[in-house]
């Protein structure tokens, strides 16, 4: 029988392979890692790195191998054969990952392929890719989920973003690899007894880069060349912080400060809790509890304390910002209804950090309000950002639908004050609090802490799961709610125990 050719092109840095309405391409990208892209479209958007950082260079080799084109760039090596199907292998010859393609029955299609696509509008599709289970293999990582599990093989996860649920959509596998989603759409992952399926509810293409290595460090090291890799943490950084819900004036907060001066209790930094603004939205203080703000700080950094403000990205219609941002597009807009997403004393709409002259605006004011009275740190609030309901494809931000792009708002939202701190002094040591997180956002120096959690054991020890799972995320700063945030009972004992252990 004549063995059938390779369908596609082989080019210097690039496979392209082509089906019935499919288009494939491998290709190197960064140390020991291969990107694969694909598309229902035909084409490939070629400009879709969202937070990724283009390796300098690469030294991919490709070849043809009885109608099987193969790609190897160092300790990787990819592989196509002509019906499309592709797998990956380390360079022992270790078998890494493989597409699942269930068996063609007699004279009939495949009874399920393993890139499927289903045509939701124009060029774009909801998508599911799956791959074969190895039931010697198990993961870690995918950001912060509190669901009391750390191995992730036998789960299935929500790829969104949501007050206390982190989405950063990165695996280490045992196998020796590791895999990076480079698709911020909402969607899910199942890595159950029978595959391993990522399924995103509506998006342009499939993209992804695995990442082969001998060690978790190792590879983590490769997966941060092309994400980013954030700043030694400032050794005052790591003293303790003190915060409450919350200093409700100028007054109650210099006392606390001198009472920890006057009992000698070291404190490197002291946090301003929400709404000490006039109004959502205007990012500044309400003189009216907060009269002289620079003076205040002055008066603290004076005792060798830093000063930290909380900072929301939602925007009242009764801000005084509020008509100069809608006339100018600076808000995420509802594609259908009106531009109302929460509710907090008001109905608040969130500006949207992926415009560039949404972030700029918005840094403006807390560099007039904050940063030049003093202000240090940013505590970056309602991250991710919090919506009552989550309706993702409701969502329309400056770079696309809510549904295809919603899991890059942290990402932009830490990149508002990073950008902002730099301009205006580029030596300064960034640290900001964020509550939520993507790839790449460890690069704007964020400490990521994890929401709004739960007073009890039972929290704590999915907090420390959660936590580990993140630490294969590449962002290396975590945090949690000392004896978490809410429901706690001071007469309770257990609740005491929580706080301080004796």
């Amino acid at each position: 029988m004549k063995e059938r050719e390779f369908r596609g092109e082989i080019l210097n840095d690039k496979i392209i392979w082509e089906g019935e309405g499919e288009v494939v391409w491998l290709e190197a990208f960064g140390k020991d890692s291969i990107r694969f892209r694909s598309s229902k479209s035909l084409r490939i958007e070629k400009d879709m790195n969202w937070t990724l950082i283009e390796p300098e260079e690469t030294n991919g080799e490709i070849f043809l191998e009885e109608g099987v084109a193969i790609l190897k760039n160092g300790k990787i090596r990819a592989e196509i054969n002509v019906d499309g199907v592709v797998r990956f292998f380390n360079n022992k010859n270790k078998l890494l990952l493989e597409e699942h393609w269930l068996d063609k029955r007699a004279r009939n299609e495949n009874v399920r392929t393993a890139r499927n696509y289903k045509t939701l509008s124009g060029d774009i599709f909801s998508i599911d890719l799956y791959f074969k289970a190895n039931d010697e293999e198990f993961m870690y990582g995918l950001g912060h989920d509190p669901n009391d599990v750390f191995g992730l093989k036998g789960t299935t996860t929500e790829l969104l973003q949501k007050n206390t649920k982190i989405t950063v959509p990165f695996y280490y596998s045992t196998c020796g690899y590791g895999f990076l989603w480079n698709n911020p759409g909402i969607g899910r992952t199942e890595f159950v007894k029978n595959h391993t399926m990522w399924h995103l509810d509506g998006a342009s293409q499939i993209d992804y880069i695995v990442i082969a290595g001998d060690s978790p460090n190792e590879i983590n090291n490769k997966y941060t060349q092309i994400t980013g890799r954030s700043s030694v943490l400032p050794e005052w950084a790591t003293g303790f912080w003190q915060s409450k819900l919350r200093y409700e004036s100028q007054d109650e907060l210099l006392s606390t400060v001198k009472e920890y001066k006057k009992r000698e209790i070291p404190l490197d930094i002291i946090v301003i809790d929400f709404f000490h603004w006039t109004q959502q939205g205007e990012w500044k203080f309400d003189e009216k509890y907060w009269p002289n703000p620079k003076e205040m700080i002055d008066e603290i950094k004076a005792m060798g304390i830093k000063v930290m403000v909380s900072v929301w990205p939602t925007v009242d219609p009764r801000s005084e910002n509020y008509e100069y941002m809608k006339n100018n597009n600076m808000f995420i807009r509802a594609e259908k209804g009106v531009n109302v997403f929460f509710m907090m004393f008001g109905p608040e709409t969130m500006f949207d950090p992926t415009s560039d002259k949404a972030r700029k605006f918005v840094w403006s004011k807390a560099e007039k309000n904050y940063f030049d009275n003093g202000v240090d740190l940013f505590w970056l609030d309602e991250a991710e950002p919090e919506m009552w309901p989550y309706d993702y494809d409701n969502l329309r931000y400056s770079i696309g639908n809510g549904q295809q792009v919603s899991s890059l708002y942290p990402f932009y939202y830490a990149k508002t004050f990073y950008d902002g701190i730099k301009s205006k002094n580029p030596d300064k040591d960034v640290v900001n609090l964020i509550r939520c997180a993507w790839h790449g956002i460890q690069r704007f120096d964020v400490v990521v802490w994890t929401g709004d959690i739960q007073s009890t054991f039972n929290e704590l020890r999915k907090q420390l799961k959660a936590g580990l799972n993140f630490s294969f995320c590449g962002i290396p700063w975590w945090t949690t709610d000392i004896g978490g945030f809410y429901g706690g009972d001071p007469k309770d004992n257990s609740f005491k125990e929580l706080h301080f252990h004796r």
